[in-house]
């Protein structure tokens, strides 16, 4: 059996990442994809042998064929389209930030709850295997009680025409690369921090967050992030930096977040043995697409296999942390979590 996905929306992360790999999934198939511009969606259904293009993403959503509907669009625009993907009958996989506010997750989680579709924040990089054997070290003791988790992501966005740059469409370093951050602390400490400290420097021009450091208090743990949308590498993808310190040892990521090109990687680890920074163990890991791995999942899932699901309720969280990360930023001051 296959699930036909239908893409709203032609941006690049459909079109060079998403879309290449679920051809290569054998239980996924792009059915039909969709744009504003008729002309743009005909386009990308004949380079990436989409069956169906469509002028408009309303009549994407009328196609009876369609099973699943994959939201890369502009993060103001989550919260609309993925409900009204829902109420046309479609399960949705939308690209994180699931929304701007946690209210717009709300508002999405009453629809799914309504409607009974299944319905995920696309952060791709929670597909990657070697999330699933850092889940093992953890179940297994490894290195014994989370204390402490430390995130790093940065790239220089220069271009000011680029919707990371605007702060009205959810740009900002917050939004777009301290979410991962966030989003990999609920990985593993697996509850709500009771409070957040936020420090952010703005772009004078751009107006958008450009570097913004958190806490995050767990009060017998502690997470930290920082985040750049100008420092780093001009690279194709991220810097990017993660490690947990335990109780009786650490682990540390080389390549942990997004994966914009399937690339080999390395999880470190070290137990009461080590010193410094050198692991007592490594585990590589081959390349592959987190994006690929993101769909096929996705898709057994809705075929009735037993597979890992994250519900919308992570999504709320990260919405509320990064609310009020804005306001202690602002305010100068911890701010506490109520979900």
């Amino acid at each position: 059996m296959t699930v036909n996905w239908g893409i709203l929306g032609t941006a690049n992360i459909a079109l060079t990442r998403t879309i290449p790999f679920m051809a290569q999934v054998a239980c996924a198939r792009a059915h039909a994809i969709a744009s504003r511009s008729l002309e743009k969606s005909k386009r990308a259904a004949a380079d990436l042998n989409i069956p169906k293009a469509y002028g408009s993403y309303e009549a994407l959503l009328d196609d009876a064929e369609i099973d699943a509907v994959y939201i890369p669009l502009p993060n103001n625009l989550h919260r609309e389209w993925s409900i009204r993907a829902m109420e046309a009958g479609k399960h949705v996989l939308c690209e994180k930030p699931m929304s701007l506010l946690p209210e717009d997750v709300r508002a999405v989680i009453e629809v799914r709850d309504r409607t009974g579709k299944h319905i995920e924040e696309g952060f791709g990089y929670k597909n990657h295997p070697q999330w699933d054997k850092i889940d093992e070290l953890l179940a297994a003791d490894a290195i014994g009680t989370p204390l402490a988790a430390h995130g790093v992501l940065a790239m220089r966005f220069m271009n000011p025409d680029d919707i990371r740059n605007s702060p009205e469409l959810g740009g900002g370093a917050t939004y777009d690369l301290g979410s991962y951050a966030i989003s990999a602390a609920t990985m593993i400490f697996k509850r709500p921090p009771r409070r957040v400290l936020g420090v952010m420097e703005h772009d004078p021009d751009l107006k958008i967050d450009r570097l913004s450091t958190a806490i995050l208090d767990y009060g017998d743990a502690h997470a930290t992030f920082t985040v750049s949308t100008q420092g780093g590498a001009s690279a194709w993808a991220t810097h990017q930096q993660f490690s947990v310190l335990g109780s009786h040892g650490w682990l540390r990521c080389d390549f942990p977040y997004a994966q914009a090109r399937p690339t080999a990687c390395h999880l470190f680890v070290g137990d009461l043995e080590s010193y410094g920074g050198f692991e007592t163990q490594k585990f590589e890991f081959p390349a592959v697409s987190q994006y690929g791995l993101e769909i096929e999942r996705f898709s057994r899932h809705l075929l009735g296999e037993k597979v890992r699901t994250w519900e919308l309720e992570d999504a709320l969280l990260t919405l509320t942390i990064i609310r009020e990360l804005f306001a202690s930023a602002r305010g100068d001051c911890w701010r506490d979590i109520r979900i």
